[in-house]
C-alpha cells in the first residue's frame, strides 16, 4: 500500500494557472519553500500521486494465529482452533490475544475508499487503527482504533470500548469504508444506494491502516477503488 500525502483539491484546475496561488498552496500544505516556475514538475507529481487510489493487502505479520490469509492476502478466514502459537513466527507486529489483522501500510492523509465482502461472516469489525496501536488490544476497545462491527445480527460503531448502535443496515453481502483523514471522518457505506450509513468523528494523530477483527467465517477486501458515483 502506498504512503499517502495530503490531497490538494484538483477540482478547480483553473485556479492552478496562477503561479502565486500555487506557490502559496504548496508551501503552506507541505511546509516547503516552493517556487512554481522552478518546481512545476514536483507540483504535478504531487497531483498525480494523490490521484492514485488506495491499494492494500492484509499484513500476515500482524495476523493473530487464529487467522489465515488467502486470495493473495486480500482475504482472511477464521479458524476456531487456529495454529499453535508456537508454530507462528513471533514478532512485535503480531496480535497476541485478539483475532485481528491490519492492512499492510500507512495512511497519513487524504480521502480513501475500500470495500469488504462480509456475506460469509456473522461476527466481525472493519475500520482503521493507528499503525502503532498496542497489539495487546482489540480494535474498537481503545482510542487508537475506529471500527464498524457486526454481531448477533446487529451493527454498531465502536471506539474507546464504547458501542453506538447502527440501524437500517441489514446484512448486505458487501459494504464500503470511506476515510477522510483531514476531516476526521470514517464512514460505513451502503454500496447499492451510494449512501453513507453512519460516520464517526475523530482527530487522527498519526499514520493509520485498514483494520479488521474476525471471529467467524471469512472477509474479502477490495482496494484500489474510487468512491461510488454520487456518494452522499
Amino acid at each position: 500500500m502506498r504512503c499517502v500525502m495530503p490531497i490538494i483539491n484538483t477540482r478547480r484546475p483553473a485556479s492552478y494557472g496562477d503561479p502565486v496561488l500555487i506557490n502559496n498552496v504548496i508551501s503552506k500544505v507541505y511546509n516547503i519553500d516552493f517556487n512554481y516556475r522552478q518546481d512545476v514538475t514536483l507540483f504535478w507529481l504531487v497531483i498525480l500521486y494523490n490521484a492514485l487510489e488506495l491499494q492494500f493487502k492484509l499484513d500476515d505479520r500482524t495476523a493473530h494465529s487464529s487467522l489465515d490469509l488467502f486470495k493473495k492476502d486480500t482475504g482472511v478466514i477464521y479458524r476456531i482452533l487456529g495454529l499453535d502459537p508456537s508454530h507462528v513466527q513471533q514478532n512485535p507486529e503480531r496480535f497476541r490475544d485478539w483475532a485481528v489483522v491490519f492492512g499492510d501500510g500507512q495512511i497519513t492523509g487524504g480521502r480513501h475508499y475500500w470495500e469488504v465482502t462480509v456475506e460469509k461472516s456473522s461476527e466481525f469489525r472493519l475500520g482503521v487503527a493507528l499503525v502503532a496501536m498496542s497489539r495487546d488490544d482489540c480494535v474498537g476497545t481503545n482510542s487508537s482504533s475506529w471500527v464498524f462491527g457486526y454481531v448477533q445480527r446487529k451493527w454498531f460503531a465502536m471506539t474507546t470500548n464504547q458501542r453506538v448502535p447502527v440501524t437500517l443496515v441489514g446484512k448486505p453481502d458487501r459494504v464500503g469504508i470511506l476515510l477522510d483523514y483531514e476531516a476526521g471522518l470514517i464512514s460505513l457505506v451502503d454500496i447499492p444506494k451510494a449512501k453513507v450509513i453512519h460516520s464517526m468523528r475523530a482527530m487522527f494523530r498519526g499514520p493509520l491502516c485498514p483494520a479488521f477483527g474476525l471471529w467467524d467465517g471469512e472477509l474479502l477486501t477490495h482496494s484500489g477503488l474510487g468512491e461510488p458515483e454520487g456518494l452522499k
